[in-house]
């Protein structure tokens, strides 16, 4: 069951990654012609993956935990969720705040140089993550599992 429920929790999160950012997203700006309205949409769509991602990934780092116990420290498939999770926070409450107040006061000449830097910073970390789910669907997140060793007491 525990598999099963890594699996679905994966797909959900990292496939959703990978449907909103490389294609929905470009996709709406290539077919809605005011800019504003498919930034916010993307947005929207990011924060969904956001909460998603937050659910997901403390759901499957809980459940590392309660796999690996104490050995969950020596895990890169912990640290990876950790990171993961990290990079969710950073770019949901600090990064696109400061997007969307640019955007929202009508995007100034003087904050331009500051919305590159900072849409740059969440698209990096956005792909960054992508990547490192793709890793945690390819190699599961408990190594148990990964490896077909299934604890038959959980």
């Amino acid at each position: 069951m525990q598999q099963i429920s890594e699996r679905i929790l994966l797909t959900l999160w990292v496939g959703g990654m990978w449907v909103v950012g490389p294609v929905v997203t470009p996709t709406l700006f290539k077919m809605i012609d005011d800019r504003t309205l498919a930034a916010t949409i993307a947005g929207q769509l990011f924060t969904i993956m956001s909460v998603i991602g937050l659910f997901c990934g403390g759901l499957l780092l809980i459940s590392h935990v309660w796999e690996s116990g104490k050995q969950v420290f020596k895990s890169w498939r912990a640290w990876l969720l950790l990171a993961m999770l990290l990079i969710i926070i950073i770019g949901e409450f600090v990064l696109a705040p400061g997007i969307v107040e640019i955007r929202e006061a009508g995007m100034p000449d003087d904050a331009r140089a500051r919305f590159d830097m900072l849409h740059r910073s969440a698209s990096t970390l956005y792909m960054m993550s992508s990547l490192a789910g793709l890793v945690l669907v390819i190699f599961g997140v408990n190594s148990r599992i990964a490896s077909g060793k299934q604890n038959s007491t959980v």
